[in-house]
């Protein structure tokens, strides 16, 4: 459980000075009203969540159909979800795998180095979870760690996250040759939207594991990490690896639209075109413009 000393802070945000206690049961009035609409978020309503799920099921069928025809093409795909914490990384890769056969798509969410790993080269314990022939792997964050969160919070040397930023376009371009399908998603949400998703945590017994100390620590550093997920974008983003970024304040249109791409962008048996419907462009764009 996590710990329930006082964790505030002051942050500023939209020019203003705001105190924000975690451990204060009520969330404050200015986070509960922007919440939905931070981050220049389109939409002023969540969608419905029936016609939420009449949309999911459709695609669901449609990824069980994606998963056959991986089996039956011997074909592998890697997805991976980046994105600030409690971006909603972990809900979309659920909505994924839901109805799809885990013993062929396997979500990977790595802990920390150990001594052993952290003195390999660094894609090494990466490498190790990909995908055989016919399997789907789904990382919940990935080697994209040395990108934003290592630099941000000092787990990384300057000369490291230089070398990275250099070296990974290069070890994308080889799995993309290997013909594995390769999906870059950045998860992205407003400043009010995460600390109302850290204060649900806080208080509601059922989440409070998913409130790690991480989060605490990331509450006076938004700007450095808005800094280091914007260079991420602009330096990792190519033609053979994309970047998808999603805005996720919503997490059932970004669910929805995660999986209408991820359809969209595969050849598979029996493709219903209708059933995947149209992407919303409001909510998903490719590379650190979309953002802009």
């Amino acid at each position: 459980m996590a710990e329930t000393s006082s964790r505030s802070a002051e942050l500023e945000i939209d020019g203003k000075l705001r105190h924000f206690d975690i451990d204060d049961p009520k969330l404050p009035g200015w986070v509960h009203d922007h919440a939905l609409e931070s981050g220049g978020f389109p939409y002023d309503h969540k969608l419905d969540k029936e016609k939420y799920a009449k949309q999911l099921e459709k695609l669901q069928i449609e990824l069980v159909k994606v998963q056959y025809w991986l089996q039956d093409t011997g074909k592998r795909m890697i997805a991976l979800f980046e994105g600030r914490d409690a971006a909603g990384k972990g809900g979309t890769i659920m909505s994924i795998r839901s109805y799809i056969n885990p013993r062929s798509a396997r979500v990977v969410a790595l802990s920390k180095p150990s001594p052993t790993e952290a003195g390999q080269w660094y894609f090494q314990r990466y490498v190790s979870h990909f995908p055989t022939s016919g399997e789907i792997v789904l990382f919940d964050r990935s080697w994209y760690n040395r990108a934003v969160v290592e630099p941000v919070m000092g787990f990384c040397k300057p000369g490291q996250y230089e070398a990275f930023m250099k070296d990974v376009p290069q070890f994308e371009e080889m799995i993309v040759d290997d013909d594995i399908h390769l999906f870059k998603f950045w998860l992205d949400i407003g400043q009010e939207m995460q600390l109302k998703r850290f204060h649900d945590r806080r208080h509601d017994p059922l989440k409070i594991w998913k409130l790690s100390p991480m989060d605490i620590a990331a509450l006076n550093k938004w700007p450095d990490y808005t800094a280091k997920r914007d260079q991420m974008l602009e330096r990792t983003h190519s033609k053979l690896a994309p970047w998808t970024v999603v805005l996720a304040n919503d997490k059932r249109r970004a669910h929805l639209n995660v999986i209408r791409h991820i359809l969209g962008s595969l050849d598979y048996e029996g493709k219903d075109r209708d059933a995947i419907g149209e992407i919303d462009d409001k909510i998903l764009g490719f590379g650190s413009k979309f953002l802009k």
